[in-house]
């Protein structure tokens, strides 16, 4: 009885000890710091939430959004990286010198859903999957901006796959910085498929890498648009990207 009693008043300490950790910034990403501190959208660490769900169901329910063929339904938006058909697969290759480039749902109303899709690196580079995305022009000059599930170059060796930036609004709302990120931050196959899952419902977005939770985000300025698969500005970088799909959700889900 004295064991069990013991048990049960040691249980919630470790929980709430665990839960006090998790919400600072890791050792090893301390450098990152000075870097990104000043950035207009950068969290407090102590104010981070913490994604614990696990990866929503991925099987019924879905529409695929490309249908194997061709690029129907999609736009590139903001430069001139190529992205083409190949396949079960969408590839999207870095061009010297463009902008970052985002491939783009026409459908530009997407508000409560669960979106996943596979992605895997023929040569490194930076991406990631744009949702709720809008646009803007400029003296002539598109601008793709928005939250995206970051889903980044290797050898960048940051390891914030699954966190959520704002593209040309602010930098990084969610940095996969934290203790409690650690596992997650080592989910990434560089030789592999990697699968990216976003749930977003009224003002609360979450994200799952490879199956595990990352970033859990809530906002209440990006509520509608399109998804984007992004090829970053660069030298190199290669993506394909698979098994894209979306389903829709109401307000019971």
């Amino acid at each position: 009885m004295r064991k069990l009693t013991m048990t049960v008043l040691i249980a919630p300490w470790l929980a709430m000890l665990s839960a006090a950790h998790g919400d600072q910034i890791s050792e090893e990403q301390q450098k990152w710091v000075p870097k990104y501190e000043k950035q207009a959208n950068i969290p407090s660490p102590e104010k981070m939430l913490i994604n614990t769900d696990p990866e929503p169901e991925l099987t019924s329910g879905f529409v695929e959004l490309y249908n194997r063929q061709n690029l129907d339904g999609w736009t590139p938006r903001g430069g001139q990286c190529t992205f083409e058909a190949r396949g079960e697969s969408i590839i999207g290759t870095c061009v010297p010198g463009s902008p970052s480039t985002y491939l783009s749902t026409d459908k530009d109303d997407y508000t409560d859903f669960v979106f996943t899709c596979e992605m895997k690196w023929e040569a490194d580079g930076n991406s990631g999957v744009m949702f709720r995305a809008q646009t803007k022009e400029k003296n002539g000059k598109e601008t793709v901006f928005g939250p995206q599930a970051e889903m980044e170059a290797f050898s960048l060796k940051r390891f914030w796959s699954g966190g959520i930036y704002g593209q040309s609004c602010g930098g990084w709302y969610y940095p996969m910085w934290l203790e409690a990120h650690k596992k997650v931050r080592t989910a990434m196959r560089p030789d592999g498929w990697n699968r990216i899952t976003i749930k977003a419902q009224d003002n609360v977005v979450k994200t799952w890498l490879n199956g595990l939770p990352a970033a859990h985000w809530e906002n209440d300025t990006y509520l509608k648009g399109f998804f984007s698969l992004q090829i970053h500005a660069g030298k190199t970088g290669k993506v394909h990207f698979r098994n894209i799909k979306v389903k829709e959700l109401d307000a019971q889900e």
